[in-house]
């Protein structure tokens, strides 16, 4: 076999691997396959001095194979998707920037102060080793029933999308990291998780120009450094239903490389998502997205499926499915954005210049900015119930406590206990059953003080039915993802919405909550 066709092909492949250190997963993957890149997930984290001890490492089995430096890329969102929280600047999610939903009463951060913290959040990232960031969203959350999307989104129309959009691209793109837009054309408008499903957005073509479209429009004109795909049908561009836009020739070269003239890098969502593994598989689906237009082919978890879809893109190559002038393009577009990765023997050993003063400072105000709500004090000297909805299984967006971390965990319970709170805390899944449901209740029916942390109760019936069964006059309800959640207790004695349940955003809304 020709070494250096092993060796391009590997660059159009990214992966991840379970651990804190490299191991022989992806230490073959690195040397026997020569992949391009390595994602990081939750379940690679336990400090930014680990992380930078593991990225360095990453770099030095490579350089043993390879003249070009891995790209190595991560989900650092902000919010409800930040995979590094512990030793970082708590990067508030998305939809807290702005006055992203109708019913917002207090006017969010400027776009200046959006890119300085992006800023921040990208320089803390190049510090640790890291130079793909697989961020900014710039998804509209025009469909509240959205699972997937909600506070992950800046907003719900396509002008704030696209101004708090291009501050973060622009701030995440200042300090030498990649900025990756995501997910083209658009995941905003589904109903349904592509992580789970085929979702398919029906609009016509002239909607999609003037909605979705445009944040990604303006973006390629400001220069973005890279795109995601998404895992979702558009019948207007792609007439298949069956080929999602990650797999479609039409949206990935047709509309995104021709028509938007967009050069940078395309790079997939993963492909063991179900939208793609539970319809053309891993491995075909990572031939057929870069047979599309795709350059990079993103295989996040498992090594079979890894070092399958590197055979299938050899053999696509051999077979001439994928045109030798189309890998060599790809192989350009990689060069160049691996250009900025080429000094990382130049990193700080152990990163230091993280959760600085200011930086945490301007963190704290725009998260406090965001914060939506009706107040009204608790009572120290009374107990307090808390019923802390929580993900009892995890997606790869909603992947908390994986790592070493045990502050990763959505709860206000901590900085109730740090007050002197006397609490006791009740955990209950998105879509409570009923026999928990009644439970809460009865213990409801004694407190005297209810607080209620939701998540996306607007989305599961057994939630919202349980939050109007408690006593309103007795009832905090916080909203611990999206906000629309408050909607469905009007007449509680205080409600919060932060967009978040993570530490940073609770802890504000409890100084909120207190009058501080």
């Amino acid at each position: 076999m020709d070494d250096n066709l092993r060796g391009q092909i590997g660059q159009l492949v990214m992966a991840g691997f379970d651990g804190f250190v490299p191991n022989a997963h992806i230490e073959s993957l690195i040397r026997e396959q020569r992949i391009g890149g390595v994602i990081l997930f939750r379940r690679n984290i336990e400090s930014p001095a680990q992380v930078a001890a593991l990225c360095r490492r990453l770099q030095e089995i490579n350089a043993e194979v390879s003249d070009l430096p891995l790209l190595i890329g991560i989900d650092q969102e902000g919010g409800m998707v930040m995979r590094i929280e512990d030793g970082v600047t708590p990067l508030p999610s998305a939809m807290a920037y702005a006055s992203g939903y109708a019913s917002h009463a207090v006017p969010g951060c400027s776009p200046a102060d959006c890119e300085q913290l992006h800023r921040v959040g990208a320089d803390e990232l190049r510090q640790m080793g890291i130079n793909i960031n697989f961020a900014p969203c710039l998804d509209i959350n025009n469909n509240r029933a959205n699972p997937v999307i909600g506070v992950r989104s800046f907003g719900e129309n396509a002008a704030t999308v696209t101004v708090y959009g291009l501050a973060a691209m622009r701030g995440i793109q200042s300090v030498g990291i990649a900025a990756t837009v995501k997910h083209f054309p658009g995941h905003g408008d589904t109903a349904s998780d592509s992580h789970y499903a085929l979702p398919l957005i029906a609009h016509d073509r002239p909607r999609l120009d003037a909605v979705e479209l445009t944040p990604f429009k303006a973006a390629i004109a400001a220069g973005v450094d890279a795109i995601m795909t998404a895992h979702v049908v558009f019948p207007a561009i792609e007439p298949d239903r069956t080929i999602p836009a990650t797999l479609s020739r039409k949206v990935l070269t047709g509309l995104l490389r021709e028509e938007l003239g967009f050069d940078g890098l395309i790079i997939t969502d993963c492909l063991e998502m179900d939208a793609i593994a539970g319809g053309v598989g891993s491995e075909q689906g990572a031939v057929q997205a870069i047979a599309a237009g795709a350059d990079i082919a993103l295989v996040s978890h498992t090594a079979s499926r890894q070092r399958g879809a590197v055979a299938a893109l050899l053999n696509a190559v051999n077979q001439g499915y994928i045109a030798v002038e189309q890998l060599e393009k790809s192989i350009q577009r990689i060069t160049h954005a691996k250009y900025m990765a080429r000094n990382w023997r130049d990193l700080p050993v152990i990163p230091t210049a993280l959760c600085t003063a200011e930086s945490l400072a301007l963190a704290e105000r725009v998260q406090s900015l965001g914060i939506e709500g009706v107040a009204a004090p608790l009572d120290p000297q009374q107990p307090v119930l808390l019923v802390t909805t929580e993900l009892l299984q995890r997606t790869e967006i909603d992947e908390v406590a994986l790592g070493a971390s045990l502050s990763a965990r959505g709860s206000l319970l901590p900085v109730l206990e740090a007050a002197g709170f006397t609490v006791n805390e009740m955990i209950i899944p998105p879509n409570v059953g009923a026999a928990d449901a009644a439970r809460v209740v009865e213990t409801a029916s004694t407190a005297q003080q209810i607080i209620f942390q939701s998540y996306n109760a607007t989305r599961f019936a057994s939630q919202a039915a349980l939050i109007q069964a408690l006593d309103a006059s007795k009832l905090t309800l916080i909203a611990g993802r999206n906000p629309y959640d408050l909607q469905l207790a009007p007449k509680a004695r205080a409600r919060y919405a932060a967009c978040s349940n993570r530490p940073a955003a609770l802890a504000l809304i409890f100084k909120r909550m207190m009058g501080v």
